[in-house]
């Protein structure tokens, strides 16, 4: 039987009492986000909404669901996501794999170019610059390529390919398979858990893009969610070509709509986290520990 201890117990008492106070503060205004998008226009006037919806409607998300603008920047962000997690994946694995392999005598060259990275940014007049003299300006690819390699979950997934024993990529190259069949056939499937950490990182990254959109997209219809959202929180840019009733929701009380369109935005990306949390984990464990 463990013997008590009195200043533990008061630390573990304190810590959970921590714990818990900072958890509602992340929880309780995304319960009210949720009340206030559930709940009727006048309600939301009145300021009535606290965690539960008063007047309970689903005129809000009527409004979300028929817009067709907030459609057409959903689809460009799942194109963005999907695209450059890919894209992401592809490039950070082969360029870790490199700098991993003792045999390549640059690599603490080029790992020192990428560390600096993290601590001198490009600035931002050079860089759209580079973009536009690519022809990359007004188009998705900006908002791809140039965030494709993070330093940190290079560096992070290079830790973790160190790991793998040297004597199984020995043997497959005894056994005539090069070093594209090495990191497609023996690395990468046995690296599933710092691919999904890794697959997580990029893929909130690339939903959360705006800072990139913002600078490098002027069409309207290439803008993704985020900028959208934007515009309707901020500057209540929101669309009244819907009907009478939508017009008057909107010049009344656009609060609710505002806060249907986030949730609408963030249930897609908190959806994925229960699938990834088994590997999350392991792979962040494993990717920042060298043995």
């Amino acid at each position: 039987m463990r013997k008590s201890n009195p200043s533990r117990d008061l630390f573990q008492i304190l810590n959970l009492v921590g714990l818990t106070l900072l958890a509602l503060t992340i929880f309780l205004p995304f319960i009210n986000l949720i009340a206030v998008s559930f709940s009727s226009p006048s309600s939301v006037v009145n300021g009535d909404v606290g965690l539960w919806p008063v007047h309970p409607t689903l005129i809000n998300y009527q409004f979300v669901f028929q817009d067709k603008q907030i459609w057409n920047a959903y689809g460009i962000t799942i194109y963005i996501t999907v695209v450059g997690t890919l894209l992401s994946l592809i490039m950070t694995s082969t360029l870790a794999y490199s700098l991993s392999r003792q045999e390549y005598k640059y690599r603490k060259a080029v790992l020192m170019m990428v560390m600096l990275t993290m601590i001198f940014s490009a600035p931002l007049i050079p860089t759209y610059l580079v973009i536009k003299n690519l022809h990359m300006v007004n188009t998705l690819w900006a908002l791809m390529i140039p965030a494709m390699i993070s330093p940190f979950n290079l560096i992070v997934m290079r830790t973790f390919f160190m790991g793998i024993p040297n004597a199984l990529i020995d043997c497959s190259r005894i056994d005539g398979c090069g070093e594209a069949g090495i990191l497609l056939r023996i690395i990468l499937p046995l690296s599933a858990p710092i691919m999904a950490t890794m697959a997580l990182f990029y893929g909130v990254g690339f939903w959360n893009s705006y800072q990139s959109a913002l600078y490098y997209i002027q069409s309207r219809t290439l803008m993704p969610l985020q900028i959208i959202l934007h515009d309707m929180v901020t500057h209540d840019n929101l669309s009244t070509s819907s009907g009478d009733l939508f017009e008057s929701i909107l010049q009344n009380s656009p609060f609710g709509v505002q806060m249907a369109t986030i949730l609408v935005a963030t249930v897609p990306i908190l959806a994925l986290y229960p699938f990834l949390q088994r590997f999350f984990m392991k792979g962040m464990l494993l990717g920042s520990i060298k043995e």
